[in-house]
């Protein structure tokens, strides 16, 4: 039996543009979030204000939480 996949934005049936986003600061390159509720569960989308694809990510909350818990302990701090 096959993996379910994680829906895109497009499954979720949602207006991107009517969501309230959070921003990590501000100009182009600024990371983008917002919390929606859609086909029974919570999501969490995430984009790059700027990006000319228009690309947005789709997070399940438990991937939410492993990547702020990941941010809080310092696991990205040598990324840049």
């Amino acid at each position: 039996m096959p993996l379910p996949r994680k829906p895109t934005v497009h499954d979720l049936r949602i207006d991107v543009d009517g969501q309230s986003w959070q921003r990590s600061g501000s100009g182009h390159g600024s990371i983008e979030v917002a919390f929606v509720d859609a086909l029974d569960e919570k999501w969490v989308l995430m984009r790059v204000s700027g990006d000319p694809s228009s690309r947005v990510l789709v997070y399940d909350t438990f991937e939410w939480e492993c990547f702020v818990d990941g941010v809080r302990k310092g696991e990205f701090d040598d990324a840049v």
